[in-house]
């Protein structure tokens, strides 16, 4: 049984950020229903592998575990149908352009009405208030606009995205603290309320550490520069025969041993890099020194040597090594599902262990609109007003 049994969610929600919310909480237990458009459904299931091979893989990573019914809610009896789920539920997620569901007479004071304990989530790109509030974005505004892209890349270099949909995830973690905390608060007070999200304010959350850096110089924090420009020690990137590999800072107990393990005693006692923290320029020139070092063995030996000596260290991999590694699959990081015309799908699993109540991937979502008629059932319809609703494209 999962954290979440007896929890109810409709997932109105489009792309990643309420999507991979309700996804989170659909591996807790809850029982998450996909409202989605009749004939089109969610702008994810068009976004394909490659052009080649047209399966939805952002679709399928943020709607496992998930019941779907195709519903219009722009339509009058759409809208009652929305609301009459409502009434049966315990959560709503969204994340439509500012207004939009309010245009629909969908808002969480309409909602709310028809059910007070409901948890209205709601996600927008610049915040629900504010001059940006209705513009319309996607998660490469979030990076931007958030600041994170300031920071990527070298000095001197173009400004570089970070290569995943990194601020769609971290709202849609945003979003489901936010509800979690709202359904205890409501275990109490009996009541619901608004959350609100947004890829900004995630952003710059995500950020706390260099945005009061930046609030008590005034100084940009920089480019990651292989590292990071806030850590002042051996933290960055280094080349090897046939790779990249990680290196996580070196504390001053370690230093003998790391310098000893790579065969360069030499840099132990030069007293450009004895001190606990390095200014820019020594790390820089600590960085090249290093970099003719490591290029002398392969990723995989430098980690068996510095694993050896006790160090700190990472390699960079692929996703094909991190799917190969055990460490990841004992853990649950990695999961395989089962798809009906696919077969076995590699995956991501729950980033979560709880003990009592373990995490679970959910199968996979099929067929849009697969359970619109047990559903509403379930909500007392009849068939005949469900063949009605589908004549009026309500459904």
């Amino acid at each position: 049984m999962g954290a979440l049994n007896g929890i109810r969610v409709l997932d109105a929600g489009l792309l990643v950020q309420g999507p991979q919310a309700a996804a989170l909480m659909a591996d807790m237990g809850a029982d998450v229903i996909k409202v989605e458009l009749p004939g089109f459904g969610d702008q994810a299931r068009w976004i394909p592998v490659s052009e080649t091979d047209r399966r939805a893989p952002y679709f399928v990573a943020a709607n496992r575990g998930k019941r779907s019914v195709s519903v219009d809610l722009r339509k009058p009896d759409g809208r009652e149908i929305f609301l009459r789920l409502a009434e049966t539920a315990d959560v709503i997620i969204s994340n439509f352009k500012g207004g939009t569901m309010d245009s629909w007479g969908l808002s969480y004071e309409e909602v709310s009405a028809r059910n007070p304990r409901i948890i209205y989530a709601t996600g927008t790109v610049f915040g629900p208030i504010g001059p940006d509030a209705g513009r319309e974005g996607a998660d490469l505004a979030g990076q931007a606009a958030g600041g994170l892209i300031s920071t990527t890349g070298v000095n001197g270099g173009n400004p570089t995205p970070v290569g995943v949909t990194i601020a769609d995830f971290i709202a849609s973690q945003s979003m489901a603290n936010g509800i979690l905390a709202a359904l205890i608060a409501r275990s109490s007070s009996g009541r619901g309320q608004r959350v609100d999200v947004s890829l900004v304010g995630s952003q710059i959350w995500a950020q706390a550490s260099e945005y009061a850096a930046f609030g008590m110089s005034g100084a940009q924090p920089g480019r990651s520069n292989h590292g990071h420009p806030l850590i002042h020690a051996a933290y960055f990137i280094v080349p090897t025969k046939d790779g990249w590999l990680a290196l996580i800072g070196v504390p001053m107990p370690l230093r003998p041993a790391f310098y000893n393990c790579i065969n360069r005693p030499d840099l132990g006692t030069d007293e450009r890099f004895a001190g606990l923290l390095y200014s820019s320029e020594v790390k820089a020139a600590l960085h090249a020194e290093l970099s003719k070092v490591f290029p002398e063995r392969t990723t995989a030996e430098w980690c068996e040597v510095l694993r050896n000596a006790g160090q700190r260290y990472a390699p960079v991999r692929g996703y094909a090594e991190v799917m190969a590694d055990p460490q990841m699959w004992e853990n649950g990081y990695l999961s395989v599902l089962q798809h009906p015309e696919w077969g076995d799908v590699r995956m991501a699993g729950v980033p979560i262990r709880m003990s009592e109540t373990p995490l679970k991937p959910g199968s996979f979502l099929a067929e849009l609109g697969q359970d619109t008629e047990l559903v509403l059932m379930e909500l007392g319809y009849e068939w005949e007003q469900i063949e009605a609703f589908r004549s009026a494209g309500a459904v």
